[in-house]
C-alpha cells in the first residue's frame, strides 16, 4: 500500500498537484474529485472559446490519468455525496483546490435591476457549463465594469463577428445569441487607472486584430514602471483602431455609484471620477467582472482563517489548499503550476514526518459513490464532443449534466 491523496478540483491547480506528487512518488495514491462529470474545471469552463491554444494544456494534463495513474471521481459533491470529514478519514492528504467561482458584488444601487449581470454567471453559460442559467437579452448599449482578464475576454466575444469565432469551441446556443445581440456600442470601465489595470498586454493587442469595430480609448495615464508601460502601450497601440459600426471605448479611474433606470429595468450607469464628478454612461446592459470569491460548500474562509500556515497551503494537519482557494482570485494558470509544485514537497515531506502512522485507505473506503463518473467516462463524453463537431468548431460540447452522465455511466467503473 501506499498513501493516498484526494484533491478536490480538477482544474489546472488540482491537475498541477498530481502532476508534481506523481513524478516525485509514482506509489502515491492520488484522486482528483469533482463536484462536475468532466475534469479541467477552468480551462473547460473559464478559459474563453476562442483561447483554444491556452486549453491546449489539457493535453498535458491528460498524461496525469493516461500515463501517471491518477484517478478522476466526478460527479460527486463535497458536503453532499461526501463530508469533508469523512474524506480526510479516508485519505492521508486532502486537497482543497476548487477555485473560486461566485461572482463578487459592487454592493451599489441598482445591482437587482434587469439587465445587470455578473462575468462568472455570463462566461458559464456562454461556455455550455451544466449549471448555467440561460443567457439574457442584451441591450445595443453595453457597460463592462472591470479591467482584467475576465472583462478582455468578454469585451472581445462580444465584439467578434461570427466568422471570427471558427475554430472555437463556442456551441450553436452562444453562438446564435451573440451573432443576434445587435451590439452597437461597449464601454469598458476601470476603477483603477490604466497603468495598474489588471489584463495582460497580449489580450489587448489581440483587439487589433478585429474587424468591425472602432476603438477609442480615454483617460490612460502615464507610468515609468516597466510592466505598466507596457499596458498603456498596447491600449496606445490599439487607440483609434477600425472604422466599424461597433463603437468600443476604454475608460479609467471611474468608481461605479449607482445603476438606474425605471421600472426595474436599467438605463444608466453612474460613475465618479477621482477628482468627484459625476460621469452617466447610459445602456441597457451592465456586466460586472470583479473578481471572485468562495461558492456555497467548503467553509473557505473559516478555514483560511484557522489555517495553521495559509503561506505554505497548510490548513490543518493533513488538509491543505492550493491555487486561488489558497490565495484569492489572483494569479494565471502557470501560477498555479508554481504553487502546486511548492505544496507537493510540503505534503511529501509531512508523509515522511507522519512515516510511522498507518496508511489510510483512500478510494477503497467509499465503495458506494454513486453515480460517479471516471475518466474513461469522461473520454466517452470527449470523443462524442469532438466527433460531433460542426465544420468550423473543434468540439461541440454537451451542456446538459443528465446527457454526459448517460453517455459516461454506460458500464462504467471508477478505476481510474
Amino acid at each position: 500500500m501506499s498513501r493516498a491523496v484526494a484533491i478536490v478540483g480538477s482544474g489546472p491547480s488540482g491537475c498541477y498537484l498530481a502532476q508534481a506528487l506523481l513524478k516525485a512518488a509514482p506509489d502515491l495514491r492520488v484522486d482528483l474529485i469533482d463536484r462536475l462529470p468532466v475534469p479541467y474545471g477552468l480551462v473547460r469552463y473559464g478559459v474563453a472559446a476562442d483561447h483554444q491554444g491556452t486549453k491546449g494544456v489539457i493535453r498535458q494534463f491528460e498524461r496525469v490519468f493516461e500515463r501517471q495513474g491518477a484517478g478522476f471521481v466526478g460527479n460527486v459533491t463535497i458536503g453532499e455525496d461526501v463530508s469533508l470529514e469523512a474524506l480526510r478519514e479516508a485519505y492521508d492528504a486532502v486537497v482543497l483546490a476548487a477555485g473560486l467561482s461566485a461572482d463578487r458584488t459592487l454592493g451599489i444601487a441598482g445591482e437587482d435591476l434587469q439587465g445587470v449581470h455578473r462575468a462568472g454567471q455570463l462566461t458559464r453559460a456562454l461556455y455550455e457549463h451544466p449549471d448555467a442559467a440561460p443567457l439574457p437579452e442584451l441591450d445595443s448599449r453595453v457597460v463592462i465594469m472591470g479591467n482584467g482578464n475576465v472583462a478582455i475576454d468578454i469585451l472581445r466575444l462580444l465584439a467578434k463577428t461570427p466568422e471570427e469565432l471558427a475554430g472555437s469551441d463556442l456551441g450553436a446556443v452562444p453562438s446564435d445569441w451573440l451573432a443576434r445581440s445587435g451590439i452597437e456600442e461597449i464601454q469598458i470601465v476601470g476603477r483603477s487607472p490604466a497603468s495598474a489595470a489588471k489584463f495582460d498586454p497580449v489580450m489587448i493587442k489581440e483587439l487589433a486584430k478585429l474587424e468591425g469595430i472602432s476603438i477609442r480609448v480615454l483617460g490612460a495615464d502615464g507610468s515609468d514602471d516597466p510592466e505598466a508601460a507596457k499596458k498603456l502601450a498596447a491600449l496606445e497601440a490599439i487607440d483609434g483602431h477600425g472604422s466599424g459600426a461597433r463603437r468600443i471605448t476604454f475608460r479609467f479611474g471611474l468608481t461605479p455609484v449607482e445603476l438606474s433606470g425605471p421600472d426595474g429595468h436599467l438605463k444608466e450607469a453612474c460613475f465618479q471620477d477621482g477628482e468627484g464628478n459625476t460621469v452617466v454612461l447610459p445602456c441597457g446592459t451592465f456586466i460586472t467582472a470583479i473578481g471572485f470569491g468562495a461558492e456555497v460548500g467548503l467553509p473557505r474562509d473559516l478555514l483560511i482563517g484557522e489555517a495553521v500556515d495559509r503561506e505554505a497551503g497548510v490548513l490543518a494537519p493533513g488538509l491543505y489548499a492550493t491555487g486561488w482557494f489558497r490565495r484569492g482570485p489572483q494569479g494565471t494558470i502557470p501560477d498555479n503550476r508554481a504553487d502546486a509544485q511548492r505544496l507537493a514537497s510540503r505534503i511529501l515531506d509531512d508523509f515522511e514526518g507522519a512515516a510511522a502512522l498507518p496508511e489510510k485507505p483512500g478510494r477503497q473506503a467509499f465503495p458506494d459513490w454513486a453515480g460517479a463518473v471516471g475518466y474513461h467516462g469522461w473520454k466517452r463524453i470527449d470523443a462524442a464532443e469532438i466527433s460531433n463537431a460542426p465544420e468550423n468548431r473543434c468540439r461541440a460540447k454537451i451542456a446538459s449534466r443528465d446527457a454526459m452522465l448517460a453517455l459516461a455511466l454506460q458500464k462504467e467503473e471508477v478505476s481510474q
